[in-house]
C-alpha cells in the first residue's frame, strides 16, 4: 500500500540524498491526518451549528461533569486561550444561550460559566456523529492495532504538551 508521503519522502531522497528524510515518513502523515480530520470536524459542527472554537469550550463544559460550570480561567486554561479570547467566546456563547454566567459564591468577584440545556444537547449531538466519523475512519484498524497506535501517539505527544 502506496500513499502520498511515500511520494513525497522519494522526491526528496531523489533531490536532497544528504538528508535523512525518515522523519517524514511519520511526521508528514499526522500532519496530513490532522487536515483531514480538521476539515471532517469543521462539517460536522457546522452541520450542528457551531464553530470548533465553540465545541471545544462547551464540550470542556461538558466533561466538567454536572453542574456543567467552570470559572473562566479553568475554560482558558483547558482551551489554550487568553483571557481577552475567553470573555469574547463566553460572551458569544451566552449571546447564542448556549451558556449562562452565574456569581461564583465562593468568590465574590468571580463567575461561573454555566452550560444550558440547549448548549448540552448541541454538544451532545455534535459528539454523537464526530464520533461516528471518527469511528468509520479507525474501522479498517483492528482493535490492537488502534490501542498500539494511541500509546505511540501518546509518547510522541506527551513530551510537546508539558
Amino acid at each position: 500500500m502506496r500513499d502520498e508521503v511515500d511520494g513525497l519522502v522519494e522526491a526528496w531522497r531523489a533531490e536532497r540524498p544528504d538528508l535523512d528524510v525518515a522523519p517524514l515518513q511519520v511526521l508528514s502523515r499526522v500532519s496530513r491526518l490532522a487536515r483531514h480530520l480538521d476539515r471532517a470536524r469543521r462539517a460536522v459542527f457546522t452541520d450542528h451549528g457551531l464553530e470548533p472554537w465553540e465545541f471545544d469550550v462547551l464540550a470542556e463544559l461538558r466533561r466538567s461533569g454536572a453542574p456543567y460550570e467552570l470559572s473562566p480561567g479553568r475554560l482558558l486554561r483547558a482551551t489554550l486561550v487568553t483571557s481577552g479570547t475567553m470573555t469574547n467566546r463566553i460572551d458569544r456563547l451566552a449571546a447564542a444561550g448556549l451558556v449562562r454566567r452565574r456569581p461564583d459564591p465562593a468568590d465574590k468577584r468571580g463567575v461561573l460559566v454555566r452550560l444550558t440545556d440547549e448548549g448540552r444537547e448541541r454538544v451532545d449531538a455534535a459528539l454523537e456523529a464526530l464520533l461516528g466519523y471518527e469511528e468509520s475512519i479507525l474501522e479498517p484498524m483492528p482493535a490492537g492495532e488502534r490501542t498500539a497506535l494511541a500509546a505511540l501517539l501518546r509518547s510522541l505527544l506527551s513530551p510537546l504538551d508539558e
